[in-house]
């Protein structure tokens, strides 16, 4: 490598051998002795000829000839030559390279010289770009042109459409963020990193090509900025202290607000294509008015039938109505034992349009942190008789959110009816029973009756299918934490990942083993869900894993584990695909993703 660079260099990049120098040179910005020398020559021939005798047009040329020669032959005897002075030798020297710029101008081309010297910085470039490379495959020269031409760094790592992709590293001065940063930068994404503060230490750390945002995670009106251009977020934070204050702020909270400044964002590119492209979610109700609740029934019922019971129960009683306020308020209580409430509506989707284009459901609703089932009734519409139900439980907070509702995570009512084809899907409904409530967040003291419900609804839309995952999140599984601290921190890694699925973003969720400092791609890899593995994995090898999921299909909605390899113990064995990583362009998590559930 070294013996190329230096045969390259002189001509290359010197400044005195470089034919640019020489070659694009004005003749106006040539030395003067090259013109004085040139005047001095043609006088000589002029003064020679003013002496010749008219003759024939041979002879003559021929006397000239000689004339010339014993002219000059007497007069080097006549006087002797002076010894040259330092000027004159520097003249001379000047006059003889000017002769040779004036040669060399006549006799180049100077398309097929700037082309050669485009193949040898190609050339010298390809070389560059291999320092640093684990492993090299060779490329024939048809491919390298063809990379070339595209654009991008001229390297194997390159991925295709990574110029068009500007990734959101948060974390990006973490033991994993920084190798992140430097593996997205030399596959060619074009990358911003997230810091608290723009020290020189921290400046120092990611490459200059960077560009660096401050904000804090925890501050939602400082990562408006920060999402700007983002089509793909990593998240590698991690609160640096057990206090519950900072786990939060870090790990769940700050979790939400960027799906929420990047959901935000999303929208606002969507107002612009004004619903005309493929990735703008499909409205199926908005409450904006008093007349959009006309279809919307409210109904209730029982599981059971307590005849003792029903006799000193408070009964039950629901309403939706649309407040002065501008809010769709679907409210009421349920005192009855084993009784539920629930708002109910046929879907009346355009003309063209059917839910199994779509991934799933998102509302966007408020209210005070109670849970709720969806239920979809499928069949032909034609005969509801044939309908089966579907069901999937929904949690919310007190105050506004979104909630991300896939239609993989919808089960059947009966365990005999067949999984859900959002093809047929013709009713929708939302009911609330006091089974299964959890108090909400909210100030310590204060009793709540978990048999009361407010849900205030803003929209109910579908979510497009998408290819590929939109925010990549490295969470843990515990294993290497100290015990005294480890359910603080599980309790905070958990919210986070669950206010990522409710969001309705493409996620990954990577729970890496205990992080090791060495190098990645040298132990084969274990994909497991469940929380059972317990070895460790370093550094590199979770950061490749995460810009690989970046445009993976597979990947996208999907939550998983990962360690080195190890044999389990008896009874406990590991069912999911071991993937080897023997070579950088080996594509090991397609395979190793595809057998792992969705939306787990």
């Amino acid at each position: 490598m070294s013996a190329t660079t230096a045969t390259f260099s002189p001509v290359a990049f010197s400044n005195n051998n470089n034919p640019y120098n020489s070659i694009w040179r004005k003749p106006n910005s040539l030395p003067n002795p090259i013109w004085t020398t040139c005047a001095n020559t043609s006088f000589i021939s002029r003064a020679t000829s003013s002496s010749s005798s008219p003759e024939t047009e041979n002879e003559k040329k021929n006397k000239k000839k000689k004339k010339k020669v014993v002219i000059e032959r007497e007069e080097l005897k006549q006087e002797p030559e002076p010894e040259p002075e330092p000027e004159q030798e520097q003249q001379q020297e000047l006059q003889s390279s000017s002769v040779s710029v004036i040669k060399r101008l006549d006799d180049v081309n100077p398309v097929g010289l700037g082309r050669r010297s485009r193949q040898m910085f190609d050339e010298v470039w390809r070389k560059f770009s291999g320092l640093g490379q684990i492993s090299r495959t060779i490329r024939s020269d048809d491919e390298s042109t063809l990379l070339i031409r595209e654009g991008g760094p001229m390297c194997e790592f390159a991925i295709p459409g990574a110029q068009n992709t500007t990734v959101l590293v948060v974390g990006a001065t973490s033991r994993v963020g920084r190798i992140v940063v430097r593996k997205l930068m030399l596959r060619g994404y074009t990358v911003k990193a997230l810091v608290r503060k723009a020290d020189p230490d921290v400046v120092d750390m990611l490459p200059r090509s960077v560009e660096l945002v401050t904000g804090d995670v925890g501050d939602p009106s400082s990562l408006k900025d920060a999402v700007q251009g983002c089509s793909k977020i990593i998240y590698c934070a991690t609160a640096r202290s057990s206090i519950t204050g900072d786990l939060i702020r870090v790990d769940h909270q700050g979790v939400c607000n960027l799906t929420k400044a990047l959901q935000d964002y999303n929208n606002k590119l969507a107002q612009q294509r004004a619903g005309k492209s493929s990735k703008s979610k499909l409205l199926i109700a908005k409450f904006k008015s008093e007349d959009s609740l006309n279809g919307w029934e409210v109904r209730q019922g029982t599981y059971f039938q307590d005849v003792v019971a029903s006799k000193y129960d408070g009964g039950m009683d629901a309403t939706f109505e649309f407040t002065e306020r501008g809010e769709a308020i679907f409210s009421g209580y349920v005192f009855t034992r084993g009784g539920y409430v629930e708002l109910s509506r046929k879907l009346s989707l355009p003309l063209g349009y059917t839910l199994d284009r779509y991934e799933g459901l998102v509302f966007s609703v408020g209210g005070n942190g109670r849970s709720y089932v969806v239920i979809l009734e499928a069949g032909p519409s034609a005969d509801t008789t044939q309908s089966k139900l579907y069901f999937a439980r929904i949690s919310t907070k007190a105050g506004f959110c979104r909630v991300r509702v896939p239609f993989s995570s919808f089960r059947p009512v009966s365990p005999d009816d067949p999984p859900l084809d959002p093809f047929l899907v013709h009713t929708l409904t939302i009911r609330f029973e006091p089974r299964r409530q959890r108090p909400s967040d909210g100030p310590s003291g204060v009793n709540q009756d978990l048999r009361s419900f407010q849900l205030i609804m803003e929209y109910i839309k579908a979510l497009p299918t998408g290819q590929e995952t939109d925010f990549v999140l490295v969470s843990c599984t515990g294993s290497g934490i100290e015990p005294t601290r480890r359910e603080q921190v599980l309790r905070a890694k958990r919210a986070g990942e669950d206010s990522l699925r409710r969001s309705g973003l493409g996620y990954t969720i990577i729970r890496p083993g205990p992080l090791m400092e060495e190098p990645g791609g040298q132990r084969a890899l274990i994909f497991d869900q469940g929380n059972r593995i317990s070895q460790g994995i370093s550094c590199a090898d979770v950061a490749d894993i995460c810009v690989k999921a970046l445009h993976d299909s597979t990947a996208r909605n999907k939550s998983f584990d990962v360690c080195y390899e190890y044999v389990a113990e008896p009874g406990k064995e590991l069912y999911e695909l071991v993937a080897h990583l023997p070579d950088k362009a080996n594509n090991y998590l397609t395979p190793a993703l595809s057998v792992l559930e969705k939306n787990t």
